[in-house]
């Protein structure tokens, strides 16, 4: 994940200071909130480059590496560029520098499908031009990697809210840094943390699956079925 940003193509930049319900107690930002950073500075980029087209968008996979949590009231300098793309798949990699020290880099892989069928899409004339460029060739792939649950995996009760669910009718990404950070020991406290998403969840009743040595979770939804995995290190 150590990408340096591209001397050619669409780079695209947004400022933000972090408010007081972004931080816990000790002032440090909450894992949930990086991840709405993430979408934010995702849309504004579609936004103004002019491709938020009738189509819609799935996160496969968010890798997030955590050199420094920004801390409250810290002004944070977001930069996200297109970093592989395909037919259908987009990797997007963003920087987050603060102020005070703060330090993040993210890869996050897209996407689109069509908003009834839900089934992948080819990007259109205009998205291309837009982020061929600072693709650099690379290729996008949408793959998931993470193993199956394991079979001596505790089991840990959760509980997705109404609040949670977002536009796509589903539980948005950013509700699963929650369960990352109040139940996978030092995933707030800096190093790597990747989700990978397979199904979207409905609000109710879920269940954590986590690995013996606490570096996995497995999420399940009410009929068992694996909506996301989530790993440390």
């Amino acid at each position: 994940m150590t990408q340096e940003l591209p001397e050619r193509g669409r780079v695209f930049e947004h400022a933000h200071r972090i408010r007081p319900e972004e931080v816990g107690a000790d002032g440090a930002a909450h894992l949930h909130a990086v991840a709405n950073w993430l979408q934010d500075v995702a849309y504004l980029d579609a936004l103004d480059a002019g491709v938020l087209e009738a189509r819609a968008w799935i996160v496969r996979r968010t890798a997030v590496r955590i050199e420094a949590l920004p801390r409250f009231s810290e002004s944070l300098r977001l930069r996200t560029f297109c970093s592989g793309i395909a037919a259908s798949v987009a990797d997007r990699r963003t920087v987050i520098d603060g102020d005070q020290g703060a330090r993040i880099e993210a890869d996050a892989v897209w996407v689109q499908v069509d908003p009834e069928t839900r089934r992948p899409t080819r990007f259109s004339d205009r998205f291309l031009e837009a982020y061929r460029e600072s693709a650099g060739g690379r290729r996008a792939r949408s793959r998931l990697r993470h193993p199956p649950p394991a079979a001596d995996a505790e089991r840990i009760g959760w509980s997705f809210r109404s609040a949670d669910i977002d536009v796509a009718g589903h539980v948005n990404n950013a509700a699963y840094w929650q369960i990352a950070e109040q139940h996978l020991p030092g995933a707030a406290e800096g190093g790597r943390v990747e989700i990978e998403f397979r199904a979207g969840a409905n609000a109710g009743e879920a269940t954590l699956l986590r690995s013996a040595d606490r570096t996995m979770l497995w999420v399940l939804d009410a009929d068992a079925a694996l909506s996301a995995s989530i790993a440390r290190g």
